[in-house]
Parts: C-alpha cells; structure tokens; sequence
C-alpha cells in the first residue's frame, strides 16, 4: 500500500527533484520508504508502507533487462498463484513482492494482466524502449488515480496534490463543474474540481505513448441474475465465497486489525477473520453525544467473539478542527458526514496495526440501500399508461398539500431521472439559488439526468433494482464510498482492505437475483441469511445507519456556528455563491425552521477545500 506519481515529458528540468517533490508530498501514503526512476523522457517516484515482503520489496521495480518499471499502489491477493505461473514460463524475480508480478505479468500477456489480478490497484509502467506508459485502475476503483495531460506532459498520481510540485501544473478551479458536486456531493465521470485533472475510472486502463493518450475500459459491472438455484443454496454460495476471501485478504508481513461497527458489514467481516486469526483487533468510533454513538453494540459483539476492541470517543471541538485537514486529504471537497468519525478511526487504528480490514462494497453488491425498496413501492403505480402517470404528477407537484404528492410526481419520472443520488444535496433548482447569478458554474449547469445517462442506457436490460445497483457501483461507490476509505486510511499510513469488493465476491453477488438482494420488508436479504448463521441475530438484522453524526446539532452551537458564518461571509463565498441566499439558509437552520444540514456542510466544505488548495498552499 503505496503512494506513486510521476510524468511523462522531454523538458521538465531537474526532473529528479521534482517527481521527488511530487512524491513528498503524498509521504503520508508510504513514510516508510521512497524510490525513483528518471530517464530523458519520464520519472517514476514512489512513496512506500511496507506491507509484502519489508525487505525488498522497493520500487520502482525492473524487469530482468531493466527496459521495463513498475510503480504501483494497492495489494494483489493472487500473486503467489499468478508468480508460479511466470516462473513457470521462464521469468526471473528479483523480489517475494506481488508487485512484480504485475510487471511480468505485462511482459507474458500484455494489458491482459489486468483482468487476471485479485486485488485492489493503480499501477503504472514504464517501457523505456518503446517511450511507452501503460497503466490501469482495479475493478471498482478502490486505489485512486489521477492525471493531467497537456500539450507537453503527462502527469498522473494517487493524489492531485503531488501535482502542485510540478512546475507545469497549473493550478485552477474547475467551477463548471460545481453544480455537480453541489447536487451529488462528489463530481461524477472523470472531471475533478482541478480544471484539466482527471480520474482513470474504476475498470479502466490506459496507454500513453508520442503525446497521445489512448484509455480502454476493460471491465464492466455487469449484473448477471440467476433463477435458480433457491436461496438455500445462494446462502450457501455467499457464505462460501466470503470466507474465501477474507481468507485471501489476510495475506500480509504486518498484524490487521479490523473496523467494526455495530452493523453486519463489518461485523461479518470481523467474524470472519477472527475465525482462522489470532489475537484479532477490532477499532470503532463514537460520540460523546450517546445517542450517536454505537459503541456498546460494537463492545458487546466484540467481546462475543473473543477480539480485542478498541474505541475512540469523539467531540465537537476535536471534529471541527480536523476539517481543513480531512478536504485536504481528500483532495476534492466531500461533504459526506462519515469522513469525519472516519478520519479519527484510521488514525486511532494506525496507532495499533499497518492494516485492516472493512465492510465498504456489501450495499451496492448485495442490495443494502433503503432507496432500492423503492421500484417495489411504485411496482404496480408503474402499469399505469407513463401519459397518466406524467399528468397526475405534474398535477401533484403544483398542489403540496396533496397526499401522496411525492410518491405521485416521482412515480411519473423514468428511474434515470428520480435516481435518488442524482440529487442527493441539492435539487436542480435549488443549486441555482445558491449559485452567484450569471457565474460561470451556473451558466455551465446540466442536468443531473445528463451526467449519468451512458450508465442508464447500459442498465436499460435491468430492473430498476439492478439498475440503480449498477448505478451506484460507477459513481456513488466509486467517487465517494471508497474514495473516502481510501484517503481517510492513507492520511495516517494506514492500508484499508475491502473482502466484500473482489472478483469472487463479485462473481457470486452479480448472478443473485434481485427478490434475494431486495424486498418490501428488507434489504441484504441473502446476505443477512448467511451472516445469520455465524454472527447473533440481532446483529445480523440491525438496520444500516452508517457513521451517525451529531453535526445538525453541532451546526446549532457556537463556536460551529461561527465558524461557518465567517466562512460564508469570506470573498470566496461572494466569488462563488449568493451570499444572501446561503446565510438565510444558516439563519433558517438555526431557527429550527429547515433542516439544512447537508446543503450547509457541502458549501462549507467546498470553501474550506478551496481555502486549503488556493489560499493556504
């Protein structure tokens, strides 16, 4: 678990200290160790936390000529099967590293290598002889990888703050895109908030070669449901295939630990380990706020059975003064309240062990949001002629005391435009209130519908169930879900591993149909079968909460109101936002009158990133 950023160019000076400026800056994502490869034409720079073999397994890493090297960020839990395999065919390891086994694997079937890894990764490799950079990004976008490409460099790195240190970077906001993060948190696609800097999507590779750029996508999450066999037997399968792979995610030179909740991810995954582990740590987090805390829950199941807990109790004073540096690590602005308990977890965690494991994936893969009961409830209103249904809708919408208005005017709408994460902060109209008039992101807003309307038209086979599942796999999951664990854990050098998103996971949970996934009553439903059998009941049944935070009451209390009234009064809020409009919504969550919260943390969170990235640095 690594940090890497490099470039590609013939005119970049002191090429040497500048890829290990860019690196320095992402030391918190390997503190252990650097490495470097510069020739005329590219630089290599890494940051290293050493997990899989601590003694040699530097990087950059050669091929036996040295024509080749390899940088790369994750773990790949089928090396050892996978470096049998080249050994066999007549490769020469310098290392015991899964890292090498990337770059063999390159050399014996090409960009194919990519689809035989298990594991979690961003790579880049260097052919030196062919002026060429191949790269890819895992499956469900685990690792993060950026880029920037210009007329004369490439850029790319696990974080976009490396990039400050190249004297080419440019560093500019990107506001057209701001409409998108204020209605769906987090920037959708590949744009960021940097102008010019990307994302490599999840289940995507690239090829960069003579100033051309050429990006492939070489896997798809594609649901595949099965009606048969019954749920006994799908039970069965996922138990089966859990403990598989929290078997293969255990391989590690270093002690994991666990994080455990109060719910059945992480509880299952816990379980699990703990059952073929020794001397297992579990970490949690919580409030001094108890309402908001599920501490005992998580105690008492970690006493059940028999692993170490550990817990970190939070405040509001200490939970303020970490968001600066929690938009800092994140590199974008992301309003997601759970980033907060999360970045006092990792660090609390990394005190005690260099990885753990957790339950990031169980939702999108085997159905555990509330919102995809939703296609049930509408089920039968959805046979109604869409003409009719249009009309009463718009019907309803223009009378709000009209009971049943929202089932009514969301009933009319096709799934791709009442998608619930779509306008998960703010609505459409609402993000052009809080918008400054005539500003360039609310002249270059586009409908929601439009930024996810390819992934859509790849689910039209789908039931809506499927169908927002497939959705959120690509963007929610992606951009947000694990982008978040990602850059939480690695702010503290901390590796996080996720059993539940691996290709045998995958394989199994893809062919579930959606009446074991989903029902009217209940979500996870195969899923909770199977924990049923190893973990308590209560546990196995407990309803998903997430990481509850107490920021609507926060945002109620001086000093926190203060706070984010100077930062709404700041000129980068004029520069950005109707001030007016902003600080009435502040006024309004005061008095009780609306609950706001979200949208007020996604505007302070933005201008306290900006802060970050454009005045303090």
């Amino acid at each position: 678990m690594c940090g890497i950023a490099g470039f590609v160019d013939s005119i970049t000076q002191d090429r040497k200290d500048v890829v290990r400026a860019m690196a320095d800056l992402i030391v918190h994502r390997g503190p252990d160790s650097d490495g470097y490869y510069v020739d005329e034409h590219a630089a290599l720079g890494f940051r290293r936390l050493s997990i899989i073999d601590l003694d040699h397994g530097h990087q950059p890493i050669p091929n036996e000529d040295s024509t080749k090297w390899i940088t790369f960020n994750g773990e790949i839990y089928n090396f050892p099967a996978l470096r049998a395999e080249l050994e066999a065919a007549g490769h020469v390891f310098r290392t015991h590293a899964d890292t090498e086994v990337i770059l063999h694997g390159y050399e014996e079937w090409g960009q194919e290598v990519v689809t035989r890894l298990r594991g979690m990764f961003a790579f880049v490799i260097w052919d030196a002889e062919a002026r060429t950079l191949f790269g890819a990004r895992d499956p469900f976008g685990i690792k993060p990888f950026y880029y920037q490409h210009n007329d004369s460099t490439f850029l790319y790195g696990s974080e976009i703050k490396s990039f400050l240190a190249h004297p080419h970077f440019v560093k500019e906001v990107n506001e057209e895109v701001l409409p998108d993060y204020l209605s769906y948190e987090y920037i959708p696609g590949e744009q960021t908030l940097f102008r010019g800097v990307k994302k490599l999507l999840a289940g995507h590779m690239f090829t960069y070669a003579d100033g051309e750029l050429d990006i492939q996508r070489y896997f798809v999450p594609d649901f595949a449901p099965e009606s048969a066999p019954d749920r006994d037997e799908w039970v069965r399968r996922i138990r089966e295939t859990i403990s598989e792979s929290v078997d293969a995610h255990r391989i590690a030179d270093v002690e994991v630990g666990c994080f455990l909740s109060s719910g059945i991810d992480s509880s299952y995954i816990t379980h699990e380990f703990a059952s073929r582990t020794e001397h297992v740590r579990a970490f949690s987090v919580g409030y001094s706020e108890e309402r908001f805390s599920e501490l005992s829950y998580a105690r008492d199941f970690a006493e059940h059975i028999g692993v170490d807990f550990s817990a970190k109790v939070l405040g509001a004073d200490e939970t303020f003064d970490a968001v600066a540096q929690i938009q800092y690590h994140m590199d974008e602005p992301l309003p997601n309240p759970s980033a907060l308990p999360l970045f006092f977890l990792t660090k609390h965690a990394a005190e005690h062990v260099k990885v753990v494991m957790s339950g990031e994936g169980a939702d999108e893969l085997f159905g555990g949001y509330n919102q995809y009961r939703e296609p049930l409830d509408y089920e039968l209103y959805q046979k109604v002629p869409a003409p009719l249904r249009r009309a009463v809708g718009a019907a309803a919408a223009r009378l709000p005391k009209v009971p049943g208005r929202r089932f009514l005017s969301r009933a009319a709408k096709p799934l791709r435009e009442r998608f619930f994460r779509q306008q998960y902060v703010y609505s459409e109209a609402e993000r052009m209130q809080v918008l400054r008039k005539g500003s360039p992101a609310a002249q270059a807003a586009v409908p929601t519908a439009e930024r996810t309307r390819r992934i859509f038209d790849e689910a039209s086979g789908y039931d809506d169930i499927t169908a927002m599942q497939y959705a959120d796999i690509q963007t929610w999951m992606m951009h947000d879900i694990n982008l978040k664990a990602d850059k939480m854990s690695m702010a503290h050098s901390l590796e996080l591993r996720v059993p539940f998103l691996d290709r045998a996971v995958w394989a199994t949970a893809r062919r579930l149909p959606s009446e074991h996934r989903v029902t009217r009553e209940n979500t996870k439903v195969a899923l909770r079968d199977a924990a049923r059998q190893v973990i308590p009941r209560a546990t196995a049944d407990k309803k998903k909460l997430g990481f509850p935070v107490p920021l609507n009451e926060w945002l109620r209390q001086e000093p926190y109101t203060g706070r984010v009234r100077a930062m709404f009064a700041s000129d980068a809020a004029r520069t950005y936002f109707d001030q007016d409009h902003i600080m009435a919504l502040l006024d309004r969550h005061l008095e009780g009158v609306d609950g706001g919260m979200k949208r007020i943390w996604s505007i302070y969170c933005f201008l306290v990133w900006h802060d970050e990235f454009f005045l303090k640095r």
